[in-house]
């Protein structure tokens, strides 16, 4: 596995996005990639907890959303891009404060679509919850949304 600061942010080999936006607002770091596996990190404070102290499910689901978009970006030619078209999330235990950590791996690599299942991980080791994303490949540049259509993909 390649660690991401070794890798140049989007050079052809490994197009990491930055994390800015979403991502960094939420603090999740990815810490090792490959096209066949991506590991991230997630520091649970404040922002990411429901009123019960739990993490909030629709921050799981987005630190596996990022993780798989990333992974999906790795397997992509050049110039082209992936948007989130399906995702499914599976929470199996509540997660406390701490630190969480996602696996993504792909599950089928496609011309057009890629599949991927992210597996997130409690600071205890035990699985906390799963996605499974369909990502659509587009080329970069199209401003063609999912049912929208259109004649570049």
């Amino acid at each position: 596995m390649t660690s991401v600061e070794s890798c140049p942010p989007r050079s052809a080999e490994f197009p990491v996005p930055a994390r800015s936006g979403m991502p960094g607002h939420f603090g999740i770091r990815i810490t090792d990639a490959d096209k066949d596996k991506l590991v991230g990190e997630l520091d649970v404070d404040d922002r990411h907890l429901n009123n019960s102290g739990h993490v909030h499910g629709g921050a799981l689901a987005a630190f596996a959303d990022d993780l798989g978009g990333a992974l999906a970006a790795l397997n992509v030619p050049p110039g082209f891009r992936t948007t989130t078209i399906e995702s499914k999330t599976n929470i199996f235990r509540a997660c406390a404060p701490g630190r969480l950590t996602g696996v993504a791996v792909p599950v089928h690599m496609g011309r057009r679509t890629i599949v991927l299942q992210t597996s997130i991980y409690r600071a205890d080791g035990k699985l906390a919850g799963m996605m499974i994303q369909t990502q659509m490949v587009l080329p970069r540049g199209s401003t063609t949304s999912a049912g929208e259509g259109g004649d570049e993909v």
